[in-house]
């Protein structure tokens, strides 16, 4: 793929994601969290262009950097989005404020590296944008799909605590 079509790739997955998780969802721990980060890893992967063919170790560094800054936005996300469980023992998310600074963070981080990269004569493909988006969403979905299995249970069926608790029915004697 060309780098605009990369470029597209990725802004219209962040459009989507991003929208998806500030509204309420249901996790579902029994889904292929990791799907769209294995596609976009392995699209951003068979670029050939994902590392300078001039400056090996710097581009290498800058991936390494990106990744590990994609690494701590998904934890970051994750962490700041709010779960809870419905009565029918379903697990569900939204994220914050603090997760949309999570985003702004991670962002901006990766503008100070495209601009460090720029300094330093060091040509940086969108292959490596890319599978640092994959790094954030594979971390985030994970800590989440972990998370509510905590809710729920190893099992994933079980219901959270104080769910099957006989409620009384009419009034009370006194």
């Amino acid at each position: 793929m060309s780098g605009l079509v990369n470029a597209l790739v990725i802004v219209a997955v962040v459009a989507v994601v991003i929208v998806r998780q500030f509204r309420a969802r249901r996790i579902d721990t029994d889904r292929r969290w990791w799907l769209l980060p294995a596609i976009l890893a392995v699209v951003a992967l068979r670029e050939p262009g994902i590392l300078d063919a001039h400056h090996h170790t710097e581009s290498a560094l800058l991936l390494a950097v990106e990744l590990v800054v994609g690494l701590a936005t998904g934890a970051g996300w994750a962490w700041t989005t709010r779960l809870w469980v419905e009565t029918d023992g379903s697990v569900w998310s939204k994220s914050t404020k603090a997760s949309g600074g999570v985003w702004i963070v991670g962002i901006a981080l990766r503008v100070g590296l495209v601009a460090l990269g720029a300094v330093v004569g060091v040509h940086q493909d969108s292959s490596a944008l890319m599978l640092g988006l994959a790094a954030t969403l594979l971390v985030r979905s994970g800590v989440l799909a972990w998370r509510a299995q905590s809710f729920t249970g190893s099992a994933g069926s079980a219901p959270a605590y104080g769910f099957d608790v006989a409620r009384p029915t009419g009034k009370e004697r006194v």
